[in-house]
């Protein structure tokens, strides 16, 4: 795996952990607010962005880590030959996938902004702001898959080593 790679899970990963700071003190703005009687237009819709902005930007990097549901019980009884053929069809598969929920997600940024789609909540956010942080969770999955295909065909481990662990059993 590159260098180049490794930076861009842990940026994602980074943001997405921002993403859930900025949740985290939106929800508490909007409790304190509540206390004190003030109105905050929108503040729930912030939350909501931010969550599922920590949601997709998280999907990479929790590949990288191996952090995604995979049947290890039944790719461990499988022959060698048919665990390889199966782990290449289930890259394959994941790649296909991600690829195609990546070039929709861009299309929707880019179909809000065309359109000028604002949020229905009262501050009329547009909506390919926030939409931005999906496509780009989206475009690291995809990328991540091509990067996980790769190692395979050379033989290498993708999936990072958790310190500690024996085995990973889903």
């Amino acid at each position: 795996m590159s260098k180049f790679m490794a930076n861009f899970y842990k940026t994602l990963l980074l943001l997405a952990c921002v993403s859930m700071l900025a949740a985290f003190g939106t929800i508490m703005l909007g409790i304190a607010a509540r206390q004190a009687g003030w109105d905050i237009p929108g503040l729930d819709a912030y939350a909501g962005f931010s969550i599922a902005a920590a949601l997709f930007l998280a999907l990479p990097g929790t590949l990288r880590h191996g952090d995604h549901i995979r049947v290890t019980l039944a790719l461990q009884r499988l022959p060698e030959r048919g665990r390889t053929v199966l782990e290449y069809w289930s890259l394959g598969a994941g790649l296909a996938l991600s690829l195609y929920l990546a070039w929709y997600a861009c299309r929707l940024v880019w179909m809000s902004h065309l359109t000028h789609d604002v949020s229905p909540s009262a501050d009329a956010t547009p909506l390919w702001i926030p939409q931005i942080f999906m496509a780009l969770g989206c475009i690291g999955f995809a990328l991540s898959f091509v990067d996980a295909l790769l190692a395979r065909l050379k033989d290498q481990p993708f999936f990072a080593p958790v310190a500690g662990e024996i085995a990973r059993v889903e």
